[in-house]
């Protein structure tokens, strides 16, 4: 027996609906998988800002005491128990460090703007380098003078330049910091913005502007130091400080004996106390006018003799003057009077 076939037949509307219905339920499926996603995202998130804000409050707790923690300079302190909970921060700043080779120059920046240049060391520089040959090494040498010359267009600059080299090569040959040398090479600036310089030796400008520099630093050096080291004389210098003290007006007081101790102590091999005891003579010999129209570099040498004698340090006269550079005879009369009841 035969099997019955089916005598329906499916209308072109009957197959439209079925494809729309099949439609609105993968629509809705897809609609409830996103559903279901989006709140394991937010989750997601939530855990991601919460990790975040318990690492930030453990870094800013004390480990010590559980206290809040402030960034301070380069520090980060326990505000309640003081402990250093970081003491190297990372420092984002430009870095100064050059790695010059054959084949790159990474460097990222150039070089710190300073005084002591004409030009604050703003002016760029033709390089060398020893891959170039023949006619274009020869054109880069001839550029590079071109360059050198129009960097000092005027007599102006042109002093200025001897004048700061005079000035660094001073601040090194006496030890003395690059915040004198820049004080140094201002006052020098500012001496010729008043036309002081007409007729007067530039190395005696020179010199004098490190010794005011010196003086307003606090850095205990003589005129004598300072023109042993200079191409200039004692009068050439007096002419320009007197000059630079007439028409500036300098912020600077009589030189006391006090400033010379710490150096002269330091020459002497004294101990503490004996420095100690020493810078008490030394305003004792101010306050009672023993001071008064002496040097005050024997003054200070003096002191520490006197200091050294009452402690039964080792001492003597003429160690004393040698490192003040004056006689025994000065150092014997000031130590006289300090000894006098």
């Amino acid at each position: 027996m035969s099997e019955a076939r089916s005598t329906r037949t499916r209308s072109p509307r009957t197959e439209t609906d079925d494809t729309a219905t099949a439609d609105r339920a993968a629509t809705t499926t897809r609609g409830e998988s996103v559903d279901r996603d989006e709140p394991a995202d937010r989750a997601a998130t939530a855990r991601d800002e919460t990790t975040d804000g318990d690492e930030t409050a453990a870094r800013e707790m004390c480990p010590e005491c559980g206290g809040r923690t402030r960034a301070d300079a380069a520090e980060r302190v326990c505000t309640d128990c003081g402990l250093v909970v970081e003491s190297d921060r990372i420092d984002h700043g430009p870095e100064w460090r050059s790695f010059d080779d054959d084949d790159t120059n990474p460097k990222r920046t150039g070089a710190p703007l300073t005084r002591s240049r004409h030009d604050r060391g703003l002016s760029t520089e033709i390089g060398r380098s020893t891959k170039v040959k023949g006619r274009k090494r020869r054109r880069l040498a001839r550029m590079r003078t071109q360059h050198n010359r129009a960097q000092i267009s005027t007599k102006r600059d042109r002093n200025k330049v001897y004048a700061y080299t005079e000035i660094r090569r001073l601040t090194g040959a006496l030890e003395l910091p690059d915040s004198v040398r820049d004080a140094a090479c201002t006052l020098f600036d500012s001496a010729q913005s008043e036309s002081l310089l007409r007729g007067r030796s530039l190395e005696g400008f020179a010199a004098a502007c490190l010794y005011v520099a010196c003086r307003t630093a606090d850095v205990a050096r003589t005129v004598e130091e300072i023109c042993a080291e200079a191409k200039a004389t004692e009068a050439e210098h007096r002419a320009a400080f007197d000059a630079m003290n007439r028409e500036l007006g300098l912020p600077i007081a009589p030189t006391g004996p006090a400033e010379y101790l710490p150096r002269f102590a330091s020459d002497l091999d004294c101990d503490a106390d004996v420095e100690r005891r020493a810078g008490e003579l030394a305003e004792r010999a101010v306050a009672e006018g023993i001071a008064n129209g002496r040097n005050p570099v024997g003054v200070a040498a003096a002191c520490l003799y006197t200091a050294a004698r009452e402690l039964d340090a080792e001492c003597t006269q003429q160690e004393a003057a040698d490192v003040a550079d004056v006689t025994p005879v000065t150092v014997r009369r000031t130590y006289v009077d300090l000894t006098e009841e």
